[in-house]
């Protein structure tokens, strides 16, 4: 018997927000002006190969002005389109919880006190959660509602060791564990389409995640950018980009493995148009959107549908 989350085949985070809330909720992207370990040096220097210099924050505000400047600007845009709706801040670009607890605290409170916010998301990284930061989330998502991303990308060692994502599983499991402990929801971002992986690499990646207690999973397309370190694999043949309908069976059949009250946050990323070397079909995003609906209902797929079997792709 197949499911489904309102219109869709999946547990989509409009309908969690919407399902939490009762109302449409909207998140506005920040950039708190922070580093990140992988890039000054404490871990490794460049961060993550395929990481942009705006550290995945392409389209946050910018950090030339303040929290409270970002997230005035960026709701005028949002209410010229949307009237009603509250608001999750999300902290996006680069570490954003590597920095003094007194510094991220100041962050986190000018971005709280905005009017209609109803949450606090913050991107960063699982060697990156110390117990000062782990009792700072802890202590505001006892006021608000609070989830915490981190950077997985892939579950294989040798590909994390190639992207220079620069810390273990273990230490990933060991920072789900531990935000957990803290009743903290966690969500984990996958790549798609990284050097050398097969597709068999990229499911094994579902499987792994989809045994853990998380409570979000954003799958992205690896988007090429100009001035990223990982442009050098491409010139030398050791990049191949994935085919649209390639990406789209892959989400589809990612999808079918997940555990039904996983939150899908994001089915394909973004990246500048100026940037973006390729794939160039990854700028038609809603028609990508689309045919993942599509092709989820003409092979009568939903999210959980494999889940328990976990082998039938």
């Amino acid at each position: 018997m197949e499911k489904t989350w309102g219109d869709k085949r999946y547990h989509s985070l409009n309908y969690f927000l919407r399902e939490k809330f009762g109302e449409k909720i909207f998140k506005i992207s920040l950039d708190g002006g922070f580093t990140c370990p992988n890039r000054d040096g404490t871990v490794s220097h460049g961060g993550c190969i395929f990481c942009s210099e705006r550290g995945s924050g392409d389209f946050a505000g910018s950090r030339d002005f303040s929290i409270d400047k970002q997230f005035s600007d960026i709701k005028l845009m949002m209410n010229k389109k949307w009237k009603q709706g509250k608001y999750i801040a999300y902290f996006q670009a680069y570490t954003n919880t590597y920095a003094p607890v007194e510094v991220l605290r100041e962050k986190y409170q000018e971005a709280m006190s905005q009017e209609g916010v109803v949450g606090l998301a913050i991107a960063t990284r699982p060697d990156c959660l110390g117990e000062d930061v782990l009792d700072l989330l802890e202590e505001i998502s006892k006021k608000l509602y609070v989830w915490v991303e981190l950077g997985l990308q892939t579950s294989k060692d040798s590909t994390a060791k190639l992207i220079n994502r620069g810390y273990k599983l273990e230490v990933f499991e060991e920072g789900v564990k531990n935000l957990r402990k803290r009743g903290i929801d966690v969500v984990v971002h996958t790549i798609f389409g990284l050097p050398e992986e097969s597709s068999e690499d990229m499911l094994d990646t579902v499987r792994y995640i989809s045994t853990l207690p998380i409570q979000g999973v954003k799958f992205h397309l690896l988007h090429l950018m100009e001035g990223t370190p990982i442009v050098k694999l491409y010139e030398q043949g050791r990049l191949k980009f994935m085919s649209q309908e390639e990406y789209i069976d892959l989400i589809c059949k990612s999808i079918t493995l997940l555990p039904e009250e996983i939150v899908v946050h994001r089915l394909t990323g973004d990246a500048p148009r100026e940037l973006l070397i390729g794939p160039l079909w990854s700028l038609k995003k809603w028609e990508i959107l689309n045919a993942i609906d599509n092709t989820l209902k003409d092979n009568n797929w939903y999210q959980s549908l494999d889940y328990y079997t976990n082998n039938r792709f």
